[in-house]
């Protein structure tokens, strides 16, 4: 299960009405790369793939990729609109260690 929080979900609305996106939903996945081995990558999506898994919360569809469950699985999708950095943030309780900016991680 994928969770968002209160922030992400505002954040998510608003960037998808902004770019005129209707019916859409976050997909969020992992690929290799990044200082720590693998790195998040999200974007907003309007189709979903047959071998895709979908959650709903708090009324937001998040959907990711069969390969990507295991490694975000209790994962919480939260937004930082803070002085150090803006953007959505991944709170991850499989990651055994982050980079310094929190954009890769390792299992």
């Amino acid at each position: 299960m994928i969770t968002v929080s209160d922030k992400a979900k505002q954040k998510a609305i608003s960037l998808m009405q902004e770019d005129g996106i209707e019916n859409g939903f976050i997909r969020v996945g992992v690929e290799s790369g990044g200082c720590s081995g693998l790195s998040y990558k999200l974007t907003f999506d309007t189709e979903t793939k047959p071998e895709d898994q979908i959650f709903e919360d708090k009324g937001v569809k998040v959907v990711v990729d069969k390969k990507s469950v295991l490694y975000l699985a209790g994962t919480e999708l939260d937004y930082s609109g803070g002085l150090n950095g803006k953007g959505f943030v991944f709170s991850n309780p499989n990651a055994s260690r982050t980079c310094g900016c929190g954009e890769s991680f390792a299992v």
